[in-house]
């Protein structure tokens, strides 16, 4: 008996083949797709393009200061609206910044008031004219240049000996530290309350000019938690907005629904007065034949047969004009125009026929003539 020899083993699959040997390469792929993933979630997510929001990298955001403020051991709270603002708890061991306060109005700065009585300090940066007055500083806010940079000039530790820069700030009329001629760049109106005028100074592309950094540092850094009070635009108008309800007095809306009811009053009074629609067939229908030859009757019982004329010739360049393709608003010339060409008549001829301006017949047999004469023009337009 001779013995059978085993049946070869199966090769291995093409796609177990390919992932034994590129497993290292497959598995450094989907690392990476993981990391970016985290990287958008995590990173790119809580971007954002409002000026002075410390989640802003652009120019105008000051990501780059809540950064250094939270290595140095600043505890950051964001708020972005006044109501975000009276969610968090303020005490004396916080400070509270106020950005873009051109954004408060009347009833959130005195929200804002009364959430920070018991706060260590309030900073307002930035704050403009008619802001200032209502933080205390009355004819404050007014903005000038500061490009070549402003020494402190004052005993305050944290602005002693620092120099600032920046392209244009706020003053006010009383103030202490970086005095010009024109005011102050920090006011203290109140007790706790400070207005910094050269918010400017707080933003990433003008930080790292001159001492600005230092006295962000200082100004921002003076206790352990920090309340960063964003407005949104809804804070502008807050309690006391501004709206057509507001500028109207209180008794209008009552006085509308009175309207409003007496006009459906009248309407039904009116409608029950008239009864229903009654619909009633015509008593009789007049043929289109019948009405041409009346009217034809009373132009020759008035002898205008200057009207008649008229009539006859406009309804002729009507007809010419659609067998032309020509368009109902064609100009007499045009049309005469055209018909000579079409029929090797003489343009003058053919205005003097079908013109509005040609010869008015003196008697009947001169408007059968004119009839006769506009009939064999169309007979030789449609011929051709």
């Amino acid at each position: 008996m001779t013995a059978t020899a085993a049946p070869p083993a199966a090769p291995a699959t093409a796609p177990e083949g390919f992932l034994r040997r590129h497993r290292s390469t497959l598995l450094a792929g989907l690392a990476l797709l993981f990391a970016v993933g985290l990287a958008i979630v995590l990173g790119v997510g809580t971007e954002t393009a409002t000026p002075m929001d410390p989640d802003n990298p652009g120019p105008t955001g000051t990501r780059a200061l809540a950064r250094v403020l939270d290595e140095e051991g600043v505890d950051i709270e964001v708020a972005r609206s006044a109501a975000e603002l009276e969610e968090l708890d303020v005490d004396d061991q916080t400070s509270v910044l106020v950005v873009q306060p051109q954004l408060l109005g009347t009833s959130t700065i005195e929200r804002l008031y009364d959430h920070t009585l018991t706060a260590d300090s309030v900073i307002v940066a930035g704050a403009g004219p008619g802001v200032a007055d209502a933080f205390g500083a009355t004819g404050g806010g007014t903005t000038i240049p500061l490009g070549h940079g402003r020494d402190a000039g004052c005993d305050d530790p944290r602005f002693d000996g620092l120099t600032l820069e920046v392209d244009s700030t706020n003053v006010y009329p009383h103030g202490d530290c970086y005095t010009g001629r024109a005011g102050a760049v920090v006011s203290s109106p109140a007790d706790r309350l400070l207005l910094f005028g050269a918010d400017q100074a707080l933003t990433n592309d003008q930080i790292l000019r001159a001492d600005n950094a230092a006295v962000a540092l200082r100004l921002l850094g003076q206790d352990r938690r920090l309340v960063w009070y964003v407005p949104s635009i809804d804070d502008l108008t807050g309690d006391d907005g501004v709206s057509l309800t507001s500028l109207l007095p209180d008794w209008i809306q009552p006085g509308l629904w009175l309207v409003a009811v007496a006009l459906v009053a009248v309407i039904v009074w009116r409608a029950r007065r008239l009864g229903p629609l009654a619909v009633e067939p015509l008593p009789v229908v007049v043929r289109a034949v019948e009405t041409t030859r009346s009217l034809g009757r009373l132009y020759r019982r008035s002898a205008d047969r200057d009207h008649a004329a008229e009539s006859l010739r406009r309804a002729a360049r009507a007809r010419l004009a659609e067998r032309l393709r020509l368009g109902s608003t064609t100009p007499p010339d045009v049309l005469a125009r055209e018909v000579a060409r079409r029929t090797g008549r003489a343009e003058q001829d053919i205005m003097a026929v079908l013109g509005p301006s040609g010869v008015v017949p003196s008697t009947d047999r001169d408007l059968i003539t004119l009839a006769r004469q506009l009939a064999e023009l169309d007979r030789e337009v449609r011929r051709t």
